[in-house]
């Protein structure tokens, strides 16, 4: 579920970067050496499914309609690039990678986004009174420049639930966010598996 953020994320994010010692401008052209392109995480790497193998769909330039509290509202117009995966049932998943300008931009977005995740629950239920939304904090993994776990549960006023489990996880320059979905309350969350998944995201990336 796509949540619109309705404070401002661009004070938010520029605070953060001004706090690491950077401005947010943008790119400037030949400012930068071209960096490798990240690497995406495979079907067979993300937490496995009981009845079902993952299918992994093309990356793609652009940012995924379906990952759910994290937006672009209010940050700088980056080369989104993102990979899809699906099983026969009920469950799906996708990856986002962003290459920033420099260390201190990644680690602000990647906050960024961890805040967005962070407070999902709260602008859920806010914005639709419907739904009732909880998250959890799963903590954080030892993986690079760090990676954080969180969860989110959703049940609507006729019965719907879903479970979703998102990460942040940033290498140098380059925040990955992964997000992993389906039918269910937090009893059916993967957590270790998906903690496994996020580390070797991040791992992957290069």
């Amino acid at each position: 579920m796509s949540m619109r953020i309705r404070t401002s994320a661009l004070t938010a994010l520029t605070v953060a970067a001004l706090a690491a010692g950077t401005v947010l401008t943008a790119p400037a052209a030949g400012a930068a050496p071209k960096a490798a392109v990240p690497k995406f995480l495979s079907a067979s790497q993300l937490p496995p499914h009981p009845t079902s193998a993952w299918t992994a769909g093309p990356v793609t330039e652009g940012f995924p309609d379906g990952l759910g509290c994290v937006d672009t509202e209010g940050v700088l117009s980056y080369d989104y690039r993102h990979r899809e995966f699906r099983t026969d049932l009920d469950t799906g998943a996708v990856q986002l990678t962003v290459v920033a300008d420099t260390a201190a931009l990644a680690k602000a977005l990647a906050k960024h986004y961890d805040d967005l995740i962070r407070t999902c629950a709260e602008r859920i239920e806010r914005n639709d009174p419907d739904v009732r939304a909880e998250g959890r904090d799963y903590g954080s993994l030892p993986v690079e420049e760090g990676a954080r776990v969180r969860g989110l549960h959703t049940e609507t006023s006729w019965g719907a639930t879903d479970i979703s489990l998102l990460s942040v996880g940033r290498d140098g320059r380059t925040v990955t966010v992964v997000s992993w979905g389906q039918m269910g309350d937090f009893g059916d969350a993967p957590v270790g598996a998906f903690k496994k998944t996020t580390t070797t995201a991040v791992n992957k990336l290069y």
